[in-house]
């Protein structure tokens, strides 16, 4: 079987100075490889292309029959990397925390593992009869949630 550390250390050498980032690596018992890639404007299919050729290049065919599959991590699909959270401030995410709450919010700041969402929600305001709508942050871990994950909009 092939080894995901050879396959990991192919794939960093290939994203050296370019200014796309691994999002993850799985391998099958059966030699499935599925490299997920992105970048912050996008992933190109000409990329993905030229990644699966220098992983085939240096990865012999002779040793282990191995099917390969090269894509960028799925738009709407959850976070995996810190580098996701990051391309996504200023934009709106969904957050599923360890208790089973739900937010809709724009992704305010990321510091580390460490992330603020801006929730727009009705408060009860000292003085006032009826709550308010205000916008209210909320402070998560990347590895205390469920899942974070962009929320594509049509407007």
């Amino acid at each position: 079987m092939i080894d995901k550390n050879v396959v990991k250390k192919l794939v960093e050498e290939w994203l050296e100075d370019k200014e796309y980032f691994l999002v993850d690596i799985q391998l099958s018992p059966d030699s499935r490889i599925v490299i997920e890639i992105d970048h912050a404007d996008g992933v190109w299919i000409e990329d993905c292309v030229e990644l699966s050729k220098f992983i085939e290049e240096h990865l012999s065919r002779d040793e282990e029959d191995y099917e390969l599959e090269v894509g960028s991590a799925g738009l709407g699909q959850p976070f995996k990397v810190p580098q996701q959270y990051i391309n996504f401030i200023g934009k709106e995410v969904e957050v599923l925390d360890k208790e089973g709450r739900k937010v809709k919010g724009i992704l305010k700041s990321v510091e580390g593992d460490d992330f603020v969402v801006s929730v727009n929600e009705k408060v009860q305001v000292e003085g006032k009869k009826r709550p308010v709508k205000m916008d209210v942050d909320h402070a998560y871990n990347m590895n205390e949630v469920k899942y974070t994950k962009y929320i594509i909009s049509f407007k």
